[in-house]
């Protein structure tokens, strides 16, 4: 019966320590980094499942290999970025002996450098899918702070209605410009729709299935 009495003693030696106020910080780090690479995962696991079905060639070791890869990436990038912004805003808050909003800043920066520096598409995505979050947290934020007026009317239908000509105008004439994936779907949506041959590849399949001769 040593083998249950020792992980019981394990388990309490380990549920203790995670008690200890003095260890607060250095866990939190830790346990950032678990919920980062769990969040990636799941976030990017279905995305990329779909999306390499629907839009990539090759044979089906290929593109498990291809999902298993991106969503890896995900994971860890989000983990050691969680696990960076944390350790460097608790390490500013011990020397300084406060918590300031330049810490959050500043350790985000560095981490950002540091994980989505790196100019490859799982950033590039998450870079982008950022971007549009701040740019209306920070309209948010200035009408709040009395920088700009507060508008009178909905802003969101000349949001959506400039958003959807600017990128369907790139689109059509300079698609180079905008990331492969959205250009996938939008050639799948606008330019695959101008192509058949038959009912089969009207309705049934997007293009017509190639058999062996």
């Amino acid at each position: 019966m040593a083998g249950p009495d020792l992980i019981r003693t394990v388990l309490y030696t380990i549920n203790n320590l995670l008690q200890q106020d003095k260890y607060k910080a250095a866990l939190a780090v830790v346990k950032g980094f678990r919920n980062g690479a769990v969040y990636g995962a799941k976030i990017r696991a279905p995305h990329a499942l779909v999306m390499t079905f629907l839009f990539r060639s090759g044979s089906l070791k290929d593109k498990l290999r291809a999902i298993l890869k991106a969503t890896y990436t995900h994971s860890r990038n989000l983990a050691c970025f969680v696990f960076t912004y944390k350790g460097l805003q608790a390490l500013q808050q011990k020397i300084q002996g406060k918590s300031l909003q330049s810490h959050s800043f500043l350790a985000a920066c560095v981490g950002g450098w540091l994980v989505f520096g790196d100019n490859n598409n799982i950033n590039s995505q998450i870079n982008m899918y950022l971007l549009s979050r701040i740019l209306f947290a920070l309209s948010r934020l200035a009408v709040e702070k009395g920088f700009i007026p507060a508008p009178k009317q909905d802003p969101f239908p000349l949001f959506a209605t400039l958003v959807w000509g600017i990128v369907l105008w790139l689109f059509e004439y300079y698609p180079h410009t905008l990331q492969p994936s959205l250009q996938s779907s939008m050639n799948y949506l606008y330019h695959d729709s101008n192509v058949w041959h038959d009912i089969s590849d009207f309705l049934v399949y997007n293009k017509p299935r190639i058999t062996g001769s």
